[in-house]
């Protein structure tokens, strides 16, 4: 799908799936966690139906493993996710998408991505902690500054600010669950 069918399209950061989870290593050994990350990242692009999916990432098998789900690749080594997301972002922008929905590949109840966010103003979903950002909705455009890390809900509110957006919270307890830590697994009914 070309950007004049679309003004939207979901942008999903995804590492290497043998380097994912590694605050699962006391609960799930290395095939079972590579496993767990290869099923939540198809999740979410499935979630993203029916906008296109640009793929961020460094490694080969992330790469052939998007492509075989329909979606584009940008390559981006050594960049690390928020200058990674950027990177992506800035391609959407460049292609003449209107908003980029950006969704972390984590989010085992991932729905409705292509609902997300209004033009013109930054759309943020928190992490069920409210201290990450889940999903963000910006106008690529806008040279929205990504900084992920603990915090980073409240660093892209005041982003929003910064650029003189206007900044919508969505709390989705679908999007708000990701995993991350060994009692997330609980809570997203993933078996282990």
């Amino acid at each position: 799908m070309t950007a004049a069918a679309t003004a939207r399209a979901v942008l999903v950061p995804v590492k290497s799936f043998r380097a994912a989870k590694h605050r699962l290593a006391g609960v799930l050994d290395d095939d079972a966690r590579e496993a767990l990350a290869r099923e939540l990242a198809s999740r979410v692009i499935a979630a993203a139906a029916p906008l296109p999916v640009l793929v961020v990432c460094d490694d080969n098998e992330v790469a052939s493993w998007a492509v075989e789900r329909g979606a584009r690749v940008a390559w981006t080594p050594g960049f690390g996710l928020s200058a990674a997301v950027m990177a992506g972002v800035a391609q959407l922008a460049a292609e003449g998408f209107e908003l980029a929905v950006v969704s972390h590949a984590d989010l085992p109840f991932a729905a409705g991505l292509a609902k997300l966010g209004e033009p013109g103003i930054v759309t943020l979903v928190p992490d069920r902690r409210r201290d990450g950002t889940n999903v963000a909705v910006v106008p690529p455009g806008a040279r929205f500054r990504f900084s992920y890390g603990a915090g980073s809900f409240e660093r892209h509110r005041a982003e929003a600010a910064r650029l003189g957006l206007s900044c919508q919270l969505v709390y989705d307890r679908r999007l708000a669950i990701d995993v991350d830590l060994p009692e997330d697994l609980a809570i997203a009914h993933v078996a282990t």
